[in-house]
């Protein structure tokens, strides 16, 4: 074979000579799901590599002490690896992860996400596929799957209640700005009015048409009533739901059967009940509903996809980078199209770096899929790098450079890094600050009684 990382692996390619795995953190709005809501912070830890050749190579995964040390210990398993044989690095590291197939996120425990769901490897393995870009002059869509598929991808909207955050003594911010989505992000959103203001908002500027509500929050009947106010102010929209499984089987009937002409999907309506799994309960919800059901709860893996194919339970998985790795994820999306099935892309609150990681991984992703997720509409304006992917008229369009084409700017970098010494500092004894992520347990979501932190 010429040309290719066949003929570069024989011929030799660069090293890897230095690896930082550096925690950084970012600032959050009181989002609520049906876990808790979210601190005032959110954390991540960020991977840069250096190979020989003087290139530096960039990866993003989930924040928290498990991961860090994860990642840390790797260091010598990285050091001296050669950059095209990346696969071969990544499959070391991914036999010593301790990852359970089972449950997935069928109950939404913040712990298990990050010990057994998270793929801590995708940072590096995106990082040396960055390296791998820059030494070829491709991107890393063009390395993987087979290869780019398309120039530009889809973004949903991503809408969610927030609670005032005046009701707690956590330090949110505030941000006074000219730009009217920047302002209202951080202020206080219960109603379906306040839900259709953050999608005008969204849409003036990012141009998105398509939207998602963390559901899960308020009772169902309220929650559909904010879905209808977005159909009704953008009925050309694809409106969809994510409850996280919150309702119960009968429930998730009688609030969705008869939103067949406004849902497009729904995402994880039910959870596990009976004695039943989430599979079988959302296999009978599609079976009497005939709503398309779209998942990242119930097929985080391999094992747990098979079995939701089987079933027959979902349309769409949202295969996210971070839970399945870069080359996984795009499998998986080569996967579904042959069976007919749609592939999407779950996100948490990230930095750029991993906005760049959805935007990769979705344009190697074969045929027809759906408007990808990210919160990085909540993030915007805490850029690590000098060039960020810009949403533009609802799409992200891949740059026309090598590996992730993103510019780190370590100044900031180290910036977010001592916040989140700051944090760790502050609240050393609460592992929902920085170790757990983002979520704030115990809280009421009946908002018309206090706010309860613990």
């Amino acid at each position: 074979m010429l040309g290719g990382v066949d003929i570069i692996t024989e011929c030799g390619s660069p090293t890897i000579v230095d690896m930082k795995v550096i925690p950084v953190a970012g600032y959050d709005s009181m989002l609520m799901n049906l876990a808790g809501a979210h601190a005032p912070f959110f954390t991540r830890n960020i991977v840069v590599l250096t190979d020989s050749s003087g290139n530096t190579g960039l990866g993003e995964v989930h924040g928290g002490n498990f991961i860090c040390k994860a990642l840390e210990s790797w260091k010598p398993l990285v050091i001296g690896t050669q950059i095209a044989d990346y696969k071969n690095t990544v499959k070391s590291l991914n036999r010593l992860s301790k990852r359970k197939s089972g449950e997935g996120l069928q109950k939404l425990d913040m712990k298990l996400l990050l010990q057994t769901v998270v793929q801590a490897e995708i940072a590096i393995e995106c990082a040396l596929l960055d390296l791998l870009g820059k030494f070829v002059n491709l991107p890393i869509c063009s390395l993987i799957g087979d290869g780019k598929q398309r120039d530009e991808v889809t973004v949903l909207g991503y809408l969610f209640y927030v609670q005032d955050k005046a009701r707690t003594d956590l330090p949110y911010i505030d941000e006074g700005n000219d730009n009217n989505w920047f302002a209202l992000r951080r202020k206080t959103a219960i109603t379906p009015e306040s839900i259709v203001q953050q999608a005008h908002a969204v849409k003036e500027l990012y141009g998105i048409e398509d939207f998602k509500l963390k559901g899960g929050v308020f009772s169902g009947e309220e929650e559909m009533q904010a879905i209808v106010a977005l159909k009704k102010a953008f009925p050309n929209a694809r409106v969809n739901i994510d409850p996280n499984g919150a309702w119960s089987l009968d429930e998730a009937i009688s609030l969705c059967k008869p939103m067949k002409n406004v849902l497009t999907y729904v995402e994880d309506p039910c959870g596990p009940e009976d004695g039943f799994s989430s599979r079988e309960i959302m296999s009978e919800f599609k079976t009497s509903t005939g709503l398309p059901i779209a998942t990242n709860m119930i097929a985080t893996d391999w094992r747990q996809m098979r079995h939701a194919v089987d079933s027959k339970c979902v349309d769409i998985i949202l295969a996210d980078p971070h839970f399945w790795t870069i080359n996984g994820s795009v499998r998986c999306g080569q996967i579904l199209d042959s069976l007919g099935m749609t592939w999407g892309c779950h996100s948490n609150n990230h930095f750029d770096i991993s906005l760049a990681i959805f935007a990769q991984t979705a344009a190697a992703c074969p045929n027809e899929i759906t408007a990808i997720d990210t919160h990085w509409i909540w993030q915007d304006g805490q850029e690590l790098c000098s060039n960020p992917y810009k949403i533009k008229n609802g799409k992200i369009t891949l740059p026309d450079a090598a590996g992730l084409g993103l510019n780190i700017v370590m100044d900031k970098v180290w910036e977010a890094h001592e916040l989140y010494k700051k944090l760790e500092l502050k609240f050393q004894d609460r592992d929902d600050a920085v170790g757990m992520q983002y979520l704030i347990p115990n809280w009421k979501f009946d908002h018309k009684k206090p706010c309860m932190v613990r």
